[in-house]
């Protein structure tokens, strides 16, 4: 017996040491380490999106994967379908479509904004259901693709006013998905980091979802080529007060993607 208490002691010994000097770290509130920490989210009796939006505006977000055969058809057929629904008294209307080319390829990305809110998307989904040439050229459609997704979204209050571009533009989408929980503090900081990017006006738009992909954010930006788009987002870093910006907003985040994209001959954003 005495033996075996001595082996247990031996391997308690590095662990008991490692204990202690673990708590022995001063977390000084000004240290890096700190600044790497989500801060604590007080309790709210009021949803994520009535704090982060404030606007009864529902935009859509379609991604669209293209059979590689089927590109310029596929833009075509998008084309008439687009024209269909501005012909309706819909309260929609496509406010940017792009064509991604860095990323993944052969996908395609429509952005619709409903201006009475759902009420104005139940009834375009009523009314076009019922519509024989759009269902017609939806199902065609259909036969183009190898898959779909569908997002609906609401646009960050603090963000610049959505506004079209003209002129030879590119657009980059960085997607993220952020931990459940953690809105409130991407808002938060992102509300004060859009200051260092407003500039150039290279700020398009910006979105967190209500349905589909849940905890996920959008922001797109608007450069007029990559070299541009490089020397920006260089800028940014040396103007203080973003890379602390950075490092209270990484945590934050699951995952994130880039993609660039070009608008389509249809786009009203260019």
């Amino acid at each position: 017996m005495a033996a075996s208490l001595a082996r247990i002691s031996r391997f308690a010994r590095p662990l008991a040491t490692r204990a202690v000097s673990t708590s022995a770290v001063h977390m000084d509130s000004e240290s890096w380490l700190s600044k790497l920490l989500v801060r604590k989210i007080e309790p709210t009796k009021e949803s994520h999106s009535r704090m982060l939006s404030d606007k009864e505006v529902i935009y859509e977000l379609l991604t669209h994967d293209v059979k590689p055969q089927h590109n310029e058809e596929y833009l075509t057929n998008y084309e008439q379908s687009v024209k269909h629904v501005h012909s309706k008294d819909l309260q929609c209307e496509l406010v940017g479509s792009w064509k991604v080319s860095v990323g993944d390829q052969d996908q395609c990305l429509h952005l619709w904004k409903y201006s009475g809110g759902f009420a104005s998307i139940d009834n375009a989904r009523k009314t076009l259901s019922n519509d024989k040439d759009f269902m017609a050229l939806e199902k065609v459609r259909g036969k183009m693709l190898r898959s779909r997704n569908l997002q609906f979204l609401l646009a960050f209050s603090y963000w610049p006013q959505i506004l079209p571009r003209s002129g030879n533009n590119l657009y980059e989408i960085r997607s993220y998905t952020l931990k459940p929980g953690t809105m409130i503090e991407w808002g938060n900081n992102w509300a004060r980091a859009i200051n260092y990017r407003r500039n150039n006006d290279e700020a398009y738009a910006a979105f967190f979802s209500q349905v589909g992909r849940l905890y996920n954010v959008h922001h797109i930006w608007c450069y007029p080529d990559l070299q541009v788009r490089k020397e920006t987002r260089e800028a940014a870093w040396r103007m203080p007060g973003w890379d602390e910006c950075v490092a209270y907003t990484v945590p934050l985040i699951r995952e994130m993607d880039s993609r660039i994209l070009h608008p389509t001959t249809f786009s009203p954003t260019q």
